[in-house]
């Protein structure tokens, strides 16, 4: 089901990501479960997190932090 807040995310993606990442987490989701369906919503979640890679990296200590010196970063 889509997410309409960041509130609604889950518990786990809600403590470890930061606000902006989970904006993005959302919108990728949202955008992939209406584009592919309720019967891929494991699709959708693998979309959001490919989203949020591409912005944010985890540092070993498990934080996730934004990418320094990307293009969409600039």
């Amino acid at each position: 089901m889509p997410y309409m807040t960041n509130t609604d995310l889950p518990g786990s993606l809600r403590k470890a990501l930061p606000g902006h990442a989970q904006d993005i987490y959302r919108a990728a989701f949202n955008n992939a479960y209406l584009q592919y369906g309720a019967d891929h919503e494991a699709t959708a979640h693998r979309v959001a997190w490919a989203a949020v890679k591409r912005r944010y990296v985890q540092r070993a200590t498990g934080n996730w932090v934004e990418r320094k010196g990307c293009a969409p970063c600039a």
